[in-house]
């Protein structure tokens, strides 16, 4: 099935998609009211516009260096997971979006970075904790954020990960123990962005990685922005090997026009490429 990530409700509708995850929540912070008819999608731990009003909520690392997007390997301001009035928040948004349609997806889940967060509170938490190993503190910490949301999630529950599939990375980097999480996620959502699939090995080797990662099926998304038509049916015949389905994001017009030709080759039995490129 094909789906299509958006800020646009109206787009969730076309009929070229089985499926629309729509932006309740996104990194800016910006907040739009949930929608019945698609999955309403909620940036957890990425926030620029709480990170404006308490900079206070942003992770430190141990030089007391802020996660925020100002630099370096940040694109967007990061709230600390540990904060319970922030998540407390996070929650009645995701009971908001309950009421208009039982599946939620969680996207930006976990720690900004391996070095976060040193902050009193995470410093407090850890002391006060029964860990001594601090990555598994902070993956209990995680679990604990999804554990809770999916508890009142009746649906579906999606989750967004990071597209990075080498064994341990995900736990080291940001907190997420996979085999922890499946217990609560019901689809795993992996982005595997490029403004151009101009070549896709790269592509193909992210996904098997997940392949072998995870029990849980997961979704792959590709980015539609600007993309030229061809690679980007070229990216979906990949992603069609190892996802359980695929999203395009952020360009409806696009993502259908893709889908469109896909369909219309596949009935004149067109194949894109020539023979030996790569797949």
């Amino acid at each position: 099935m094909y789906g299509v990530v958006t800020r646009n409700a109206e787009e969730v509708r076309w009929p070229e998609f089985d499926r629309g995850c729509y932006e309740v929540k996104d990194v800016t912070g910006r907040s739009a009211e949930p929608i019945e008819d698609g999955v309403n999608m909620v940036s957890c731990f990425g926030d620029n516009a709480a990170a404006d009003a308490d900079p206070s909520l942003v992770p430190v690392d141990d030089l007391g260096r802020p996660a925020t997007r100002d630099r370096t390997y940040f694109d967007w301001d990061y709230i600390c997971p540990s904060r319970r009035d922030y998540r407390t928040g996070l929650l009645e948004v995701v009971d908001d979006c309950v009421e208009a349609n039982e599946d939620v997806r969680l996207d930006d889940v976990g720690f900004p970075r391996s070095e976060y967060c040193r902050c009193g509170v995470c410093e407090r938490a850890f002391d006060e904790s029964d860990f001594e190993d601090r990555l598994e503190w902070r993956a209990r910490v995680i679990t604990g954020f999804v554990a809770e949301a999916a508890s009142r999630i009746p649906g579906r529950v999606y989750l967004t990960l990071y597209p990075d599939p080498y064994p341990g990375h995900l736990y080291e980097r940001s907190g997420l123990d996979l085999a922890a999480l499946e217990e609560y996620v019901d689809e795993f959502v992996v982005p595997l962005y490029d403004t151009a699939y101009e070549t896709t090995y790269w592509l193909e080797t992210i996904a098997k990685g997940f392949e072998s990662a995870l029990e849980t099926p997961f979704s792959i998304e590709l980015y539609a922005v600007n993309v030229d038509i061809d690679n980007l049916i070229h990216a979906l015949d990949v992603a069609n090997e190892y996802g359980n389905d695929v999203f395009f994001g952020y360009d409806a017009t696009n993502a259908k026009a893709a889908i469109r030709r896909m369909r219309a080759d596949d009935r004149e039995g067109v194949t894109h490429g020539e023979p030996g490129s790569e797949p």
